[in-house]
């Protein structure tokens, strides 16, 4: 029986810096990416959603290999893929897509569009020649653009345009998991519609699994399937969108929601305000990382991490008083 989970990650961690200085002593490492555990269903959208700066973006890169895992493991369709390297690399890249938040600083200017989609059958040696062109012209009609399309440089087009040609590159081999990275929050309002529901009618086309990753709770809560919560570097909660949106657990996700807006003048919603900043991912605080800023906090959350409580059906929350959030 296939395993219904495509790709999972494992005590995952990714630490910048932390080295020696020639004339100083060792600085702390800023710890973008301090033990999370995930696994992407095949065939679903996962949505990470949290603060700027909680490392979302750093979790997405590590799942394709665009950065090394300072520790943990990554499996992705039944093999690890946390230490391959070599041929081995490659031939598990060619099944992995990113899609870049910045669709101007995402396409190489000098490049003819064309050319960018192409790159990687060229680097991967997929396709040359008449086909290498009926690719591209095939993957600019798949995202709505026309083949004439290729012959023009990035400069010509508009940023919903731009994204189109990054989407094409996305899935230009053929990938099975793909990660969208802020991919709809530089454009306008009414392109990030027609964005996501090319997105959309390409995952139910070409059998996609996305990681779609945003800080805008309104738009995860259209696309995604399941939704994960993170916070300095960590997953504080995770559940199916609908679960989430209708019973948040983690006072965290709470406050995070609070915060869309609702377009109902008649219903009243409470704010709620956290006190404070995020705290430096350089010397996360003790016990609980949310418990400087938390409403609800406890003597205990300075002190013992919280565990992982599962509320609900695949509804878990990391918080000591998770039972006990849904009443406050």
């Amino acid at each position: 029986m296939t395993d219904p989970v495509l790709l999972r990650a494992e005590g995952l961690t990714h630490h910048f810096g932390g080295h020696r200085t020639l004339f100083g002593p060792r600085k702390p490492p800023l710890r973008a990416v301090d033990g999370v555990d995930l696994e992407v269903m095949r065939g679903e959208t996962l949505g990470i959603v949290g603060e700027s700066g909680c490392g979302k973006s750093t979790v997405g890169r590590l799942l394709v290999r665009l950065l090394e895992a300072t520790s943990g493991r990554i499996t992705f369709d039944g093999q690890e893929i946390t230490n391959l390297s070599g041929h081995a690399l490659r031939h598990v890249r060619r099944q992995l897509g990113m899609v870049f938040q910045d669709p101007f600083a995402s396409l190489d200017g000098r490049m003819r569009v064309g050319d960018i989609i192409a790159e990687p059958l060229d680097i991967h040696a997929v396709a040359r020649g008449a086909e290498r062109a009926r690719r591209v012209a095939e993957l600019l009609e798949l995202v709505g653009l026309p083949a004439s399309a290729a012959e023009r440089l990035p400069h010509e087009f508009s940023g919903g345009q731009r994204q189109r040609i990054g989407i094409a590159r996305a899935i230009c081999l053929q990938p099975r998991f793909v990660v969208l990275d802020e991919a709809v929050s530089a454009l306008d309002v009414s392109i990030q519609a027609q964005v996501l529901q090319l997105l959309a009618e390409l995952q139910q086309r070409l059998g996609l699994t996305y990681l779609f990753i945003t800080h805008n709770m309104a738009v995860v809560h259209n696309v995604a399937d399941r939704i994960a919560v993170m916070y300095l570097g960590r997953v504080v909660e995770l559940a199916p969108a609908e679960e989430l949106f209708r019973n948040p657990r983690h006072p965290y996700t709470q406050a995070l929601l609070s915060a869309v807006p609702v377009p109902d003048p008649a219903r009243k919603q409470r704010r709620v305000v956290l006190r404070g900043d995020v705290p430096s991912p350089l010397a996360p605080p003790p016990g609980c990382h949310f418990h400087t800023r938390c409403p609800r906090a406890g003597a205990i959350c300075a002190q013992v991490e919280p565990p992982t409580v599962t509320t609900a059906p695949g509804h878990v929350a990391v918080c000591h008083f998770a039972t006990q959030a849904a009443a406050a």
